[in-house]
């Protein structure tokens, strides 16, 4: 039985996409077969997967109206053992469509919780905001990753997003756990960076992953190519600390 992880935050900028794409690659070079969701409007992960943003025809936004079946969205990516529900720009309008449809939270969940059974990871990319496509994300999850960079304001908002995770535990997802706090954009000739390091271990000690995401160019310049850092430069600390991630993500749910 797989596991859905949704990847959230509602601050941009913090390594959401960076973090959704390079975890599936790299759970899929270590033999996980893996499907990514693309919840998020401006289609990141998409592109960042070398798929056309302009060719998806059926992808998260048909998924989430129940419009097309979860099978009929999910389509191959160049990173081995990784399958992608792409989004596309409509996504946009999904927010004002589902607003008076019953039962509006759970359309991701019902769409896509059957697929359990055939990948041991499902990833959800979330949307910068704490809307509906996220709350649709958190409801569907088993767990939720939450990136933070370590940088000036990088605990501002993180309050309002667990509580919004507390809220949905209360009212749609019981079963809703923290996966895990993952630290991004770390430099460590940084004090700053350092700081925010020890400030997060410091208040949520166990809930951090003990993997901590450097700084890396290779990282910033393969979305541009439309290849993970797995497929890009193998070789680089981008690529390490993902796969070192994927190990610990895996450690986690097989002990």
């Amino acid at each position: 039985m797989g596991k859905i992880i949704a990847i959230a935050n509602q601050k941009g900028g913090v390594g959401k996409t960076t973090t959704s794409v390079n975890l599936a690659a790299s759970l899929g070079v270590l033999d996980k077969k893996v499907l990514l969701i693309d919840a998020d409007p401006q289609a990141n992960a998409t592109s960042g997967l070398g798929i056309d943003v302009d060719s998806i025809e059926i992808g998260s936004y048909q998924l989430l109206e129940h419009t097309a079946k979860a099978e009929d969205c999910i389509i191959p990516t160049n990173s081995p053992n990784v399958s992608i529900i792409p989004a596309h720009i409509d996504l946009v309008a999904i927010e004002i469509e589902l607003v008076d449809k019953e039962d509006r939270e759970y359309m991701l969940k019902k769409a896509v919780s059957h697929l359990k059974t055939e990948y041991d990871f499902i990833l959800i990319d979330c949307a910068p905001s704490l809307g509906l496509l996220t709350l649709n994300a958190l409801t569907a999850a088993d767990s939720v990753i939450i990136p933070i960079q370590c940088e000036y304001f990088a605990l501002e908002g993180l309050g309002k997003l667990l509580n919004t995770i507390k809220s949905v535990q209360k009212i749609h997802n019981a079963a809703l756990d923290i996966e895990g706090m993952l630290l991004t954009m770390y430099d460590s000739r940084l004090r700053l960076s350092n700081q925010v390091v020890e400030e997060v271990q410091k208040h949520f000690s166990d809930m951090v992953f003990e993997t901590i995401i450097q700084r890396n160019v290779k990282l910033g310049e393969a979305p541009s190519f439309g290849e993970s850092i797995i497929n890009y430069d193998v070789g680089s600390k981008g690529a390490t600390n993902y796969l070192s991630l994927a190990r610990e993500i895996i450690q986690k749910n097989e002990s």
